[in-house]
């Protein structure tokens, strides 16, 4: 092998994330009175989908990276956890962030659903940045008290993950639809696309969403339109079924406030 040769440009890439990951665990972590945030009684269960549907895709994460590190392919291993970890933050957070203030019981599906990914995501952090992970974890709770999905005192005695404990939480392996939070993650990138593109700002209100595509995809989208017209402050998601080989399209009307603004 040879020597890596040290590069500015991978530092700031690496402070970026280590930053980032501190920032989403304060948001996760934050979620709820101190009591209900951890409690196996108060937690709660993943019921909607969206929610089970980011556990299915991390699940899937989790299969490929251990099967990266048991290759000792250790760089794909931190590509593909990077790379979901990007899409979690940008599109799941960002999806479910007004329900996760909530106090009901889909509040308590995106509080459990955001815990496991976070307990699940920096275990897989942890080989690569250790110090940052480590931080994350000791805001878990104490010796004797700390958060369910937390329980060792350090990220590096914590068990590796498994897909089938994800799956567990998730309701089960079968009963999640991957394509939920795809679909609503695509129209929401298109929301933003045209909020953008009119130099309004990302805040700003949306009168109508037409979105055209198949009955299956359509379906997936309906499964979150909720989250979907909240994050992009949208009244409302109209559909027209297309055909299955068809090309999907988004048409976005803002507000006229917005528009004329």
């Amino acid at each position: 092998g040879t020597d890596t040769a040290f590069d500015p440009g991978q530092m700031k890439i690496g402070r970026r994330l280590a930053i980032k990951i501190l920032n989403a665990s304060k948001f996760a972590l934050g979620l709820g009175d101190g009591a209900a945030a951890g409690s196996p009684d108060s937690a709660g269960t993943v019921t909607e989908p969206i929610d089970q549907a980011m556990l299915s895709q991390l699940a899937d994460l989790v299969e490929e990276a251990t099967a990266a590190f048991e290759g000792f392919d250790y760089a794909r291993a931190l590509q593909r956890t990077e790379t979901f970890f990007w899409s979690f933050c940008d599109d799941y957070l960002e999806l479910v962030k007004g329900r996760a203030y909530r106090d009901d019981d889909s509040a308590a599906s995106a509080h459990l659903a955001l815990r496991t990914a976070l307990s699940t995501l920096l275990r897989l952090f942890a080989p690569f940045l250790p110090y940052a992970t480590e931080e994350v974890w000791s805001w878990c709770g104490d010796e004797t008290d700390r958060l369910d999905g937390f329980e060792t005192q350090s990220v590096h005695r914590a068990p590796w993950p498994t897909a089938e404990e994800i799956r567990a939480v998730g309701g089960g392996s079968g009963g999640a639809d991957a394509s939920v939070l795809t679909v609503t993650a695509e129209v929401l990138g298109r929301i933003r696309k045209a909020k953008s593109d009119a130099k309004a700002s990302m805040r700003a209100d949306v009168e109508t969403v037409t979105v055209t595509d198949t009955a299956a995809r359509i379906a997936a989208l309906r499964l979150a339109e909720a989250d979907l017209l909240d994050a992009g402050k949208a009244t409302e998601l109209l559909t027209v079924e297309g055909p299955d080989d068809g090309e999907p399209t988004v048409e976005v009307v803002l507000s006229p406030t917005t528009a004329e603004g």
